[in-house]
């Protein structure tokens, strides 16, 4: 049976990021998208001019009319912009026993802000603890830690902070620190694991984390166990670098293809 992939997130016009990249990574992987939307962004490559966010009750609405007609396999949740979102999100998930990605989606590529800054208390409270896997990079992570983040040490440490505030798993993404080597860190209560690569130059990487998450998602939603789908959304991630359209004249998007 093909798995069901619920994606909770905002919409790119640009079609780089958000719903849009989610549905294209679930179906390249095999997986049927269904979604959410909890906002409508105004953006395209060079960053966002405006956004617009659904209302929390037509939000929880999305999320009900796909569990309870056509089921779900594994939930990724990206941006949710302010507190009532979150709320709404977390209530509608009440019950739900399938996997959770969170994506703790704060600030957009060219560096506009996705969410109340009194939201993410919200978030640490009523989503984080729920989360299978939590996927921050390293400015969300210190900004869920408090913590300042210079090295792969102190990604560590902070993804630790983080595993304690409930979620079963974090992985670190490590594309925001400096080296020609990448490294994002799965650290689980068992203990970590590294997964490296040579970091791809590259200005077309809009859309990276949301593939990322996206992809993860749909490979617990499918079965895998969380290493084995860490490896794919990483693989897929990097194949989407590699094969950039090269559209836009600033962040472009990722190329999205079925993995070979």
């Amino acid at each position: 049976m093909t798995a069901r992939i619920l994606a909770i997130a905002g919409s790119d016009s640009g079609g780089g990021a958000g719903i849009q990249a989610d549905i294209k990574a679930i179906t390249c992987l095999g997986g049927f998208a269904m979604t959410a939307v909890t906002a409508v962004t105004v953006q395209n490559t060079q960053g966002v001019s405006a956004v617009h966010l659904v209302p929390p009750e037509i939000v929880a609405g999305q999320i009900r009319a796909c569990i309870d007609d056509i089921g779900v396999d594994a939930i990724k949740i990206g941006m949710l912009g302010n507190e009532a979102v979150i709320t709404a999100v977390a209530d509608a998930l009440d019950g739900v026993t399938v996997p959770v990605v969170l994506d703790p989606v704060m600030i957009a590529k060219g560096g506009a802000p996705l969410i109340e800054d009194e939201a993410v208390w919200a978030l640490m409270q009523r989503l984080v603890p729920r989360a299978s896997v939590i996927t921050p990079n390293a400015p969300e992570l210190s900004a869920l830690t408090g913590t300042d983040i210079e090295d792969a040490a102190d990604m560590l440490l902070a993804a630790q902070e983080l595993l304690n505030a409930g979620p079963k798993a974090v992985l670190a993404k490590g594309g925001h620190l400096d080296g020609d080597e990448l490294t994002d860190w799965l650290v689980t209560r068992q203990g970590h694991q590294g997964f490296s690569d040579a970091r791809i130059a590259t200005r077309h990487s809009h859309g990276t984390g949301c593939t990322l998450s996206a992809a993860l998602a749909c490979g617990l939603g499918q079965g895998l166990a969380l290493p084995e789908a860490v490896t794919r959304a990483r693989a897929f991630v990097r194949q989407g670098l590699q094969r950039a359209p090269g559209f836009g004249g600033g962040h472009g998007p990722l190329g999205f293809f079925p993995l070979p």
